[in-house]
């Protein structure tokens, strides 16, 4: 490996001291000397360059290095100069790690042989380089170097392999040498949906290699809908009148800041807190027509950018959005329907909208309300029931209203268990199944075999929590499913089918 391609100005080739010239008259070579001497030949390192100084050789034409390993591969020096005093300096890079067997100095003057040396092997660094944010769908510049250990020249030659954060293989590249002890590798990584993404590479040695492997630190890149830290998440057109909620996605989400709105560059929100890397504004269009919507950041260490897009702004008619009330395993309760609950019973629901946007639930009468669980008065009373949601997305506000009856409640129970009648002897009949068995007032079915059938059919308990019958002869098997009732709030719960083979 060659480090200059010009002499030093401190020396001269070889075959100019032969003819120097000073003030017009030719000077002779000096005679060579016998006692030759060599200093800095010693242990190395493969690509770390090793300068050899030979004193007394004036006149020793055609100098050259050879150092051959112990494996028979020879490797000689590309330069070597020799200054006014009758010295020279031989530069030899070392190619390959191993024992250097034999080494010799030769010329015209008598060779001068060297000892065995041993020539190590170097370390390496691998890095990642990933931009800090990456547009989804647009293929983004991940690369990989590979850098000797310095003052090491030799250019990591094999593979490297990009892993993700669970060590999944994204990646096998081979490495392109790029001079000065360094070896690059580089792909396009499109990110598929807005997140982060972990890269982290290993370098593989190609055998026989002087380089050790190495492994890179993980490097985070995160990707997002504007391809920046922030991007906006709309729907595909608003409605005059029609609240809307803008939220703006910032990454990482562990950022800490405010956000403001704007709409064609004016400002229509205060600032707002980023949580969890998203910060969110409820906001109803008046005019229609094509605006522009944007929004900015500020984070508490002095970061910022913004962001903006286009969106269409209709008149309308819109559509009422629509609730969904319903008490999880049980029913769905209809907007103003009449609903019997125990005295003193509790009955927790589950509200979602078609728009999206939270339903808030509100009480009237004797009856609490803590979030989304209603609490019965007492036995008698009636209560009313809202539910309302303020709509958006292309959705307009409704409420819905229930009438909640107080008293001894009616037990229901999810469970279905096929109609009575005729069915094949030996088949497995579901009466109730895994996750089922618990009725509206969270009271367990209990089912069992009428005496008179006991012969002809069996319970079973499947592993996965179910319940079932199964006709072992031929005859009528009846079996009930029964809840207790609580005093003063539910009646019992029974239900019965009567199956023939």
């Amino acid at each position: 490996m060659k480090l200059s391609n010009r002499t030093p100005r401190a020396f001269v080739s070889l075959a100019a001291t032969a003819s120097l010239v000073a003030g017009g008259v030719a000077l002779a070579a000096a005679p060579a000397q016998a006692d030759a001497s060599v200093t800095g030949y010693a242990n190395g390192s493969v690509g770390v360059p090793m300068y050899i100084n030979v004193a007394n050789v004036d006149g020793c034409n055609n100098l050259n290095f050879v150092a051959t390993y112990s494996n028979g591969v020879s490797s000689s020096a590309p330069e070597v100069f020799v200054n006014f005093n009758g010295n020279a300096t031989i530069v030899w890079t070392p190619p390959q790690a191993g024992s250097v067997s034999s080494a010799t100095i030769g010329s015209t003057c008598s060779p001068i042989s060297l000892s065995a040396v041993n020539i190590a092997g170097v370390s390496t660094t691998t890095t990642i380089v990933a931009p800090n944010t990456a547009k989804v769908g647009q293929g983004t510049k991940i690369t990989v170097n590979v850098t000797s250990a310095s003052p090491s020249t030799y250019s990591p030659q094999g593979t490297v392999t990009v892993v993700d954060a669970q060590g999944g293989v994204i990646q096998n590249m081979g490495l392109t040498p790029n001079g000065n002890g360094q070896s690059y590798a580089y792909w396009l990584f499109t990110p598929a949906t807005v997140g982060s993404y972990s890269f982290q590479a290993t370098y593989n040695p190609v055998g026989g290699s002087p380089a050790t492997g190495s492994t890179s630190a993980a490097d985070i890149m995160y990707a997002s809908q504007s391809g920046n830290t922030i991007s906006l998440s709309l729907p595909p057109s608003l409605t005059v009148g029609v609240p809307t909620t803008l939220q703006a996605n910032l990454v990482p989400s562990s950022l800490v800041g405010s956000v403001g709105f704007t709409v064609n560059g004016q400002p229509i929100s205060a600032s707002i807190p980023i949580q969890n890397g998203t910060a969110r504004f409820n906001w109803t269009p008046n005019a229609a027509g094509n605006i522009t919507i944007g929004a900015s950041y500020t984070t508490n260490q002095g970061g910022s950018g913004s962001t903006s897009q286009p969106i269409s702004v209709v008149a309308g008619p819109v559509s009422p959005d629509t609730i969904t009330l319903s008490v999880p395993g049980v029913a769905t309760w209809l907007p103003n329907g009449t609903y019997n609950i125990g005295a003193g019973s509790s009955t927790t629901f589950t509200a979602t909208s078609l728009s999206g946007s939270p339903v808030v639930l509100s009480e009237t009468g004797p009856c609490a309300l803590s979030g989304t669980t209603l609490t019965a008065g007492p036995n008698g009373s009636r209560c009313n029931l809202t539910a309302k949601s303020n709509g958006g997305n292309g959705y307009a506000p409704v409420t819905y209203g229930y009438a909640v009856a107080v008293g001894i409640g009616q037990q229901t129970a999810n469970v279905n268990p096929p109609i009575s009648g005729r069915v094949n002897k030996g088949k497995a009949i579901v009466l109730e199944g895994p996750g089922q068995g618990d009725t509206n007032a969270g009271q367990n079915i209990v089912w069992s075999v009428r005496k008179s059938s006991k012969k002809i059919c069996k319970l079973g308990f499947p592993a996965d929590g179910s319940v079932t019958v199964k006709l072992v002869k031929n005859g009528s098997c009846t079996v009930t499913g029964k809840a207790p009732g609580v005093p003063g709030q539910w009646s019992p719960y029974a239900i019965a089918r009567t199956y023939r083979a």
